[in-house]
């Protein structure tokens, strides 16, 4: 029988134990709630340290935008102090908020390959032309026991390109002189009485100079038998060079014959149409913003990687084409053959239209913008504002009849395939996809219709190629020219 006193002991012991556990328990919690408290210190400093970086980036961007505004206006009241004050006010009235106003910034792809996961995309890219380079050596060298590069496509396509660079020469200097001193012409003052002697003779060179610019490239392809990428320089400048020319003329004129009205003689600096012959831009101003520098590695670069997308045009053209529809016209026509040729040259069409976008818009593009320290990059955003009802229509109608007669003038013959996806399928896109129909379903509707358009393009434009060469006409006749060949061409 123990004491008394033992026991009370032992309860103590025992209410101590018991205590001892709640105790040790709130000491982890406290020297928790230090380590959240300092947790959450730190990531309020973080959040404040990158909301106030934030915070300059934003100010300084808005600080340069202003900057070059304030430049590029200060440029621009600099050549209109040259002009009476009695037609400045004609000069400035006309659509001023409808002028576009250039300003210096990246071009859009600039500006996602600063995000790493847009990077891994051009690095797939990168990938699957290694993988076109390898297949193309492994295959030659199991088959034929060499190895190297087939660059037959390549060098078809560029024969006689030296030829087609020296009827660019001309066209140029026609380009250079003509519309300038067309507008000379048109500046001088009325009251002089060989002034209109010198309009006529203004408007006569400019239609020689339209004569020259229309007449010549196209003599010159089908006179030599230019392979398709020599036509596509000489098609491309023909395009670019009149386009030059009407802008020029388009914004000089109304503030030359203000100037002409006001009794002074004024036109635009040599110096100024020169560049913006250079330019990339379509948009005459007398001053564009420029770059402080010219980044010559990125001059390279741009080019390299243009050059890079025509082999990878090629590999796909010679691997994914070529073996399909080089001998489809001697075979007997079948709608199931057509379909399914198509959707065989769907994943070649997009690919090529991915090319053609980077290699042209961006690359080719952004090396003459560095090189002649362009400040504006932004070539190929989309515009927010839309025209609507017939001047939209009108824009379609025109914008199909170019690229049609690009295609007609590359490829030597006729089939309106781009005619009519342009103007009818687009056209009709274009109305009914408004800014009512955003979300993703349309969005996925129109790159759906985007890329069998594509395929479709690819697919005809091919088979019509091989046709002309397999089923050569007896005999040359206007119907015999505007009827596709692969529609009769089969055994």
């Amino acid at each position: 029988m123990e004491p008394s006193g033992a026991r009370l002991r032992s309860r103590k012991g025992l209410g101590g134990e018991q205590e001892e556990q709640p105790s040790e328990e709130g000491n982890a919690e406290v020297h928790r709630a230090p380590d959240l408290v300092q947790w959450t210190q730190h990531m309020e400093a973080v959040k404040t340290q990158l909301l106030e970086q934030a915070q300059g980036q934003l100010v300084e961007l808005l600080d340069r935008a202003m900057r070059e505004a304030v430049k590029c206006y200060s440029q621009q009241d600099r050549t209109l102090h040259s002009i009476p004050a009695d037609s400045l006010s004609k000069i400035r009235e006309p659509s001023l908020g409808k002028r576009k106003v250039f300003i210096t910034r990246k071009s859009l792809l600039d500006e996602l390959m600063e995000v790493q996961h847009f990077r891994t995309i051009y690095h797939m890219f990168i990938a699957g032309l290694c993988v076109f380079i390898i297949s193309t050596l492994a295959i030659d060298f199991i088959d034929g026991g060499r190895l190297g590069l087939e660059l037959d496509l390549l060098i078809f396509s560029f024969g006689q390109l030296p030829l087609a660079l020296m009827t660019w020469v001309p066209m140029f200097l026609s380009t250079l002189l003509v519309p300038y001193q067309a507008l000379r012409l048109w500046a001088r003052p009325r009251a002089s009485s060989t002034w209109i002697l010198g309009a006529g003779m203004g408007c006569a060179l400019l239609a020689i100079h339209v004569s020259v610019l229309c007449v010549l490239p196209v003599h010159i392809a089908r006179e030599h038998h230019l392979p398709p990428a020599s036509r596509c320089v000489l098609v491309f400048e023909q395009v670019r060079l009149l386009m030059k020319s009407y802008s020029f003329l388009r914004e000089a004129v109304p503030g030359t014959l203000s100037a002409r009205e006001g009794k002074s003689t004024w036109a635009p600096s040599f110096s100024s149409y020169l560049y913006f012959l250079f330019c990339p831009t379509l948009i005459y101003r007398e001053t564009y913003p420029r770059t402080p520098s010219i980044r010559w590695n990125y001059v390279a670069k741009n080019f390299a990687q243009a050059l890079g997308c025509v082999l990878y045009a090629c590999f796909i053209l010679g691997r994914l084409c070529i073996p399909v529809f080089a001998n489809m016209s001697r075979e007997p026509f079948s709608t199931r053959a057509l379909v399914l040729s198509i959707l065989h040259a769907t994943l070649p069409g997009i690919f090529i239209l991915l090319l053609i976008f980077f290699a042209f818009l961006h690359c080719w593009q952004n090396a003459f913008a560095e090189m002649l320290r362009f400040g504006d990059r932004m070539f190929y955003r989309l515009l927010g504002g839309r025209a609507r009802g017939a001047a939209m229509l009108g824009v379609f109608l025109l914008s199909a009849m170019v690229h049609e007669y690009i295609f007609c003038f590359v490829l030597g013959f006729f089939y309106p395939v781009m005619l009519m996806l342009f103007l009818v399928i687009g056209g009709l896109l274009n109305f009914t996809m408004n800014d009512r129909h955003t979300g993703p379903a349309w969005n996925v509707l129109l790159w759906t219709l985007l890329f069998l358009g594509q395929g479709i393009q690819v697919s005809l434009y091919c088979q019509e190629w091989y046709a002309q060469r397999h089923c050569p006409l007896s005999q040359t006749t206007f119907w015999g020219l505007v009827t596709p060949r692969s529609w009769s061409c089969h055994p």
